[in-house]
C-alpha cells in the first residue's frame, strides 16, 4: 500500500504523512475512533461550524510538528532520525484519551481519570502491538526523555497542541480573534541549553498567541452556553450512572452500559476497561439521550430533552462567588414547582467556577532569546503591559437554573 498518502485540510493545505508508522497509527481503530469525538463537545450549540473532530485536530499536530523539526535542524540543532519518529507519534497520540465530548467523561462515567493518563494506556497498549517501536515517544509523552525540549513541543506553553487547536478552532468557529500565525511562530523557534526558546523578533507573534488564547476562553471555550450545556452533560452521565447502580435498565450501547454498570477508575482501568472505551465516542451518547429523553425518571428525560431541544438552563455569570441565599432561592422554587426532592433538583439548580490564565509564568515559561544571547521570560521582554496581567488567574463565578 502507499503508506505516503497526502491529506487535504483547510487550515494548512496539504499535510504529507511523514513515514509509514504515522500513517499505520492513523490507520488503526483506536486512532480511527477520534473521527467520532468533537474537538469542543459542546461548542457545536454555539458556534454551528464547531462540528471538527479530535482526528482533524492531531493530524494538524503532525504537520506543525514537520515543520518544527525542519526549522529546528536548519538551525543547527541536532535531532536524530529515532527522535524525530517518536516526537511525531507522541504529539499524533497525545489527545487520543479523549472520551465522548471532551471533557464530560472525566467528570461523570470515570472517577477522575484524565484523558492523558488514558492516552497513555492506549500508547503502551499499541507500544505492544508495534514491537515496542512506541518506547521513545512514550518517554517524551511523559516528560522523562533527557532532552526537554522535545517535550516541551509535546507539553509546555508553546506546544504544538496550542499551536494547532488554536488556530483550527478559530477557524471553525468563526471567532478571528484566536487566528494565530503558527508558522510565524514555528520559524521563531530555537534551542538553548536544551530549552525551547522564541528568538527576539518572533516577540510580537508571542504576544498575540497569549492574547489570542486569553480571549478564545473567554468568547469560546469558557461561553456561557457551552459552559452551560457541558454542565447538563456531565449530569446526564451523572444520573444515568445513579439511576442504573440502583438496578434500573436503561437503554444504552454495550460499551456506555459497561462504564454505567461499574465503577471505573484508575486503579481498575485494565485492558479489558480499555478496550471497552476504545469503542465509545460521541454517538453512543447523542443515541443513548435521544432515548432517555422519554425515560420515566424525572431527572433523566429532563435533561436529555435540554441538550436535545438545545433549551438549556439559564446561567449567570459573575465577579463574585454566588451568595447561598440565591442559590437556595432557586433550589426552593424548583422542589415547589414540580413537587421533587431537593437531590433531584440541585440537577437543575447549580454553582460553580471558571477560570482563565492565558500564561502560567511559574510553570515552564516562554523564553525569549535576545540577539546578545540573553534570554529573558516573556513578560519582561515584552513591552505589552497587558502580558502581565495576563500572567493572573481570573476566576468568575456562575449560577444555573431553569429559565421559567
Amino acid at each position: 500500500m502507499n503508506k505516503l498518502k497526502i491529506l487535504n485540510d483547510p487550515i494548512y493545505g496539504f499535510i504529507t504523512i511523514p513515514n509509514s508508522q504515522v500513517f499505520d497509527l492513523i490507520q488503526h481503530k483506536y486512532f480511527q475512533r477520534l473521527r467520532r469525538i468533537t474537538q469542543m463537545g459542546m461548542s457545536y450549540l454555539v458556534y454551528p461550524g464547531a462540528h471538527h473532530t479530535r482526528f482533524h485536530h492531531a493530524i494538524g499536530c503532525v504537520h506543525l510538528m514537520q515543520q518544527t523539526v525542519n526549522v529546528l535542524r536548519f538551525k543547527g540543532v541536532t535531532i536524530s532520525d529515532d527522535e524525530e519518529k517518536a516526537l511525531y507519534v507522541a504529539i499524533l497520540l497525545h489527545d487520543i484519551g479523549h472520551g465522548p465530548f471532551s471533557h464530560a467523561m472525566e467528570h461523570s462515567v470515570v472517577n477522575n481519570v484524565s484523558h492523558e493518563q488514558i492516552s497513555l494506556l492506549f500508547m503502551e497498549r499499541l507500544n505492544e502491538e508495534f514491537n515496542g517501536s512506541l518506547t521513545l515517544a512514550i518517554q517524551i509523552f511523559k516528560g522523562e526523555y533527557s532532552r526537554k525540549f522535545m517535550c516541551q513541543l509535546i507539553s509546555g506553553q508553546l506546544d504544538m497542541d496550542r499551536a494547532d487547536y488554536l488556530k483550527r478552532d478559530s477557524f471553525y468557529t468563526g471567532v478571528a480573534e484566536g487566528n494565530i500565525n503558527s508558522e510565524r511562530l514555528i520559524t521563531m523557534l530555537n534551542v538553548v541549553d536544551d530549552e525551547l526558546v522564541v528568538e527576539e523578533k518572533g516577540v510580537y507573534s508571542v504576544e498575540k498567541f497569549i492574547i489570542a488564547r486569553r480571549l478564545m476562553y473567554w468568547q469560546v471555550y469558557l461561553h456561557k452556553t457551552g459552559l452551560v450545556a457541558e454542565q447538563l452533560l456531565i449530569r446526564v452521565l451523572k444520573r444515568a450512572n445513579e439511576l442504573t447502580l440502583r438496578g434500573e435498565k436503561l437503554e444504552a450501547s454495550k460499551p456506555l452500559l459497561y462504564f454505567l454498570n461499574n465503577k471505573i477508575s484508575i486503579d481498575n482501568f485494565n485492558k479489558e476497561t480499555l478496550e471497552v472505551f476504545a469503542k465509545l465516542d460521541d454517538y453512543d451518547v447523542i443515541s443513548a439521550m435521544k432515548e432517555w429523553q422519554y425515560h420515566d425518571d424525572f431527572v433523566l428525560s429532563n435533561l436529555c430533552q435540554m441538550i436535545i431541544n438545545r433549551n438549556l438552563l439559564k446561567i449567570k455569570i459573575k465577579n463574585k462567588p454566588i451568595k447561598k441565599i440565591d442559590l437556595q432561592k432557586h433550589i426552593t422554587r424548583m422542589i415547589e414547582k414540580y413537587n421533587i426532592s431537593k437531590t433531584e433538583a440541585s440537577y437543575f439548580v447549580f454553582i460553580g467556577d471558571i477560570s482563565n490564565q492565558a500564561y502560567h509564568q511559574k510553570q515552564q515559561r516562554i523564553n525569549i532569546l535576545h540577539k546578545s544571547g540573553k534570554i529573558e521570560d516573556i513578560v519582561k521582554a515584552s513591552d505589552q503591559l497587558n502580558l502581565k496581567a495576563l500572567s493572573k488567574p481570573v476566576t468568575k463565578y456562575y449560577i444555573c437554573y431553569p429559565k421559567e
